[in-house]
């Protein structure tokens, strides 16, 4: 029933850390699902340097998703949105054939707190990888919420467990956050082929097997998975139709590998138009890293 546990892996993204799980090199994608990183959680004073802030850098071929637990963040992106997200808020940019944004820390800067939450990309499925780019806000009260027996859920994205969000996705998935209590129990249904959950926060059993925060557990199709609660726990629930391979390089992710390459060129050359509203600075492309020293 378990075909794979992936253990995030810590990066400094220049003074914030990142908990990576995907892509993971055994398992690049769950679904849609390519990327998924758990920011932080990490405490900041007020004062703290802008280069924690991420900087405007471009995307193709994807919808980023972003959730916050704890925190505030500020985007901004080259289509003219500017737009705060708070806890249980969902931002959903889809970058199609091109777009830019940043993510600012305005407020945790002033006053300080906590940094906790979800990054994800969902990969655009053929025939709709080029789409002109958009971005979308939606509050709490498009995002539907069940609670029964210690188990308090939300639907993020798509259509799982009878219900549906309000956010406009471009092939089948469903994203799901679960605050379950110790002891509380909860089942992950089989309508979707490829399934994962993330401990963000605790403990859960599954299948006699104890989970802890940070680890992915990805599932084999065609079975209902029971979860219970060792400890509190907050787990996010991921996953859909497959929608073919895709390469993934830097911010970009294409079917195509010259598509890739045309973005990288575009981005090199200063052809992808910055934010209005932040447009003093950018990320630029990384170099490539060097050959493996044979003698070393």
């Amino acid at each position: 029933m378990i075909d794979l546990v992936i253990e995030q892996r810590r990066k400094d993204l220049g003074g914030f850390e990142v908990g990576r799980v995907l892509p993971f090199h055994a398992h690049r994608m769950v679904g849609p699902f390519i990327f998924f990183d758990h920011m932080g959680p990490a405490d900041f004073t007020a004062g703290f340097p802008r280069s924690v802030d991420v900087r405007p850098h471009p995307h193709i071929g994807l919808s980023t998703v972003s959730y916050l637990f704890e925190g505030q963040m500020t985007h901004r992106d080259s289509v003219g949105a500017t737009q705060v997200v708070n806890p249980g808020e969902v931002n959903w940019m889809t970058a199609g054939r091109g777009i830019t944004h940043s993510e600012r820390f305005e407020e945790l800067r002033a006053h300080g707190g906590r940094m906790d939450g979800i990054q994800t990309w969902v990969a655009l499925p053929d025939g709709q990888e080029e789409i002109d780019p958009a971005f979308y806000h939606h509050d709490v009260a498009d995002l539907p919420t069940y609670e029964e027996n210690g188990m308090w859920a939300r639907l993020i994205v798509g259509k799982a467990f009878g219900a549906e969000a309000r956010v406009k996705t471009h092939s089948p998935m469903f994203y799901v956050h679960w605050a379950l209590q110790a002891g509380a129990k909860a089942q992950l249904p089989a309508e979707y082929p490829e399934r994962a959950a993330y401990v963000a926060h605790g403990e859960v059993e599954v299948l006699g097997q104890t989970f802890r925060e940070g680890q992915m557990i990805v599932f084999k199709p065609g079975e209902p998975v029971l979860f219970t609660a060792v400890t509190p726990a907050i787990v996010m629930l991921l996953g859909g139709e497959p929608v073919g391979p895709r390469f993934i390089e830097w911010n970009f992710v294409s079917s195509s590998k010259k598509r890739i390459e045309q973005a990288k060129a575009d981005w090199r050359a200063g052809r992808m138009k910055l934010p209005d509203a932040d447009d003093q600075e950018f990320i630029p492309l990384p170099e490539p890293s060097p050959p493996a020293n044979p003698m070393s």
